[in-house]
């Protein structure tokens, strides 16, 4: 699945059978529910990709000192960019997992 068929995607009300866990919570972040992609974020932390996870939403969610905490946890910088453009490379890296 690319980009534009992921994004099309999010007019429906369950996200696409088969993503990358990780993928399946930007799916529900772009939906609006943090919440759940939360959830996803939590049920493996420790695991390098669920930290970054976790660290986008944290920032997304506007507590930088939490983001901060899984940025390094995940052994990745901060992201400088927009958040738009940090969920476009999440999605895209994980998109292709």
């Amino acid at each position: 699945m690319n980009l534009t068929e992921f994004t099309q995607t999010l007019t429906n009300t369950q996200p696409p059978f088969g993503l990358h866990p990780v993928a399946e919570a930007l799916w529900y972040d772009a939906k609006g529910n943090w919440e759940q992609a939360h959830n996803i974020a939590q049920s493996k932390e420790g695991t390098r990709d669920y930290d970054r996870l976790h660290a986008y939403l944290h920032r997304k969610e506007g507590d930088e000192w939490n983001a901060g905490y899984w940025y390094r946890r995940a052994g990745a910088t901060v992201f400088a960019g927009s958040l738009d453009d940090e969920w476009n490379a999440l999605i895209q890296n994980f998109l292709a997992k």
